[in-house]
């Protein structure tokens, strides 16, 4: 009988396992990218000249909306990479940046929206301010 309860609360457990981590179950991004948390990125990634137009924050999804030269932006490749410090202040502050890779050698200019997941950047407390090189405002991200 021992035997038997057992087997039945290891079957409960396997069951409730599977439940809880079923992919239907995971709350995805609905953002288009992840930010990369890397100081080693953030100093040598490619920097090809862009300009930032706006950034902004939907939850958790920062929006950066940008434009750079080039025939139609489509072999652009972009990241947002955070420089791995946090600045001891109140509230803390992180520091970004927006790599772009730009092959493209048209005289156009384009403008893009990109979202990036910054639930990674979340620190110790309900927000942090957000630098952007190259772009003036510090953006405050609440969670």
């Amino acid at each position: 009988m021992k035997n038997s309860v057992h087997i039945f609360t290891l079957i409960a457990i396997f069951t409730a396992f599977q439940a809880c981590c079923n992919d239907e179950n995971i709350t995805k991004s609905n953002c288009d990218q992840t930010v990369v948390i890397s100081s080693d990125e953030f100093n040598n990634a490619p920097d090809d000249m862009l300009n930032i137009n706006n950034i902004s924050i939907q939850d958790d999804c920062l929006l950066i909306n940008f434009s750079s030269s080039g025939c139609d932006g489509s072999s652009w490749i972009v990241k947002l990479i955070d420089s791995e410090a946090i600045a001891e202040s109140f509230p803390p502050q992180r520091t970004l940046r927006l790599s772009l890779k730009n092959d493209e050698l048209c005289d156009a200019y384009f403008s893009k929206e990109i979202s990036f997941d910054i639930h990674s950047l979340q620190v110790e407390g309900n927000r942090v301010i957000l630098n952007f090189k190259d772009f003036d405002q510090p953006l405050l991200y609440e969670y």
